[in-house]
């Protein structure tokens, strides 16, 4: 069984189409990349994934549940896709506590599992006065990265992770990606950067104008089919 599904699923605001996707599965231990221009829907999908947004027609599944009538599947995926997704008032401390409160953790076990990824952290994270809204774009897209990981999720959603990260974040951030894949986490994230997707995704999924044009296993011929989609787009 899939673990995500994506079915019939149409999205228009006026009348520009945001998404029109007949079948999209997410087989359990993939790690795929979606890529595609800016407004070519990816985000409108990660959205209707997470029920954030009700699609026009069409369902979402998480394993066996619609995402619009369950909450059990919440459980079992954890998301970042902007700073919207933040507390900005809290330090980041008490974010992670606030987080681990929900997910059934104590203040002991939410800092045993965050120092699980220090390619994540620092001392202006977790030791931190200041409070999430005073730190820089990438601290903040860090701390987002650290509470999405808390409760040891079965499937990770992440949009554009690598936005605002310097490059050795993003070489750490790639690492652990792939390190928590081959632990058996189903993992599905954006980005513009079409290298880094290449170099750990093991299936990449091209969007344009809310449609799956390409869906393949990466490697090299489609990395330089999609580069050359770009280049004459």
């Amino acid at each position: 069984m899939s673990i995500v599904s994506v079915r019939n699923v149409k999205k228009s605001y006026k009348k520009k189409v945001a998404l029109n996707i007949d079948r999209l599965d997410i087989e359990p231990g993939e790690l795929v990349g979606i890529v595609g221009n800016n407004g070519a829907g990816k985000t409108t999908l990660f959205r209707s994934i997470l029920d954030l947004i009700k699609p026009d027609s069409g369902v979402v599944f998480i394993g066996e549940d619609v995402v619009a009538n369950s909450n059990h599947w919440k459980t079992l995926l954890h998301a970042f896709l902007d700073e919207s997704f933040l507390i900005e008032f809290l330090k980041p401390q008490e974010y992670f506590d606030f987080i681990g409160k929900t997910l059934g953790l104590t203040k002991a076990e939410t800092k045993t599992q965050i120092s699980k990824y220090p390619e994540l952290h620092n001392d202006d994270i977790i030791t931190s006065s200041k409070l999430i809204r005073e730190l820089s774009t990438g601290s903040k897209v860090r701390v987002g990265l650290l509470a999405t990981l808390l409760g040891d999720p079965k499937i990770i959603l992440l949009d554009e992770p690598y936005a605002h990260l310097d490059p050795s974040s993003q070489a750490k951030l790639s690492k652990l990606i792939k390190q928590l894949n081959e632990k058996g986490v189903t993992v599905i994230l954006s980005s513009h950067n079409l290298h880094n997707m290449a170099q750990i995704c093991t299936r990449i999924i091209l969007i344009e104008s809310g449609e799956v044009i390409k869906d393949q296993q990466t490697s090299d011929k489609v990395v330089q089919e999609i580069n050359a989609y770009f280049e004459g787009a």
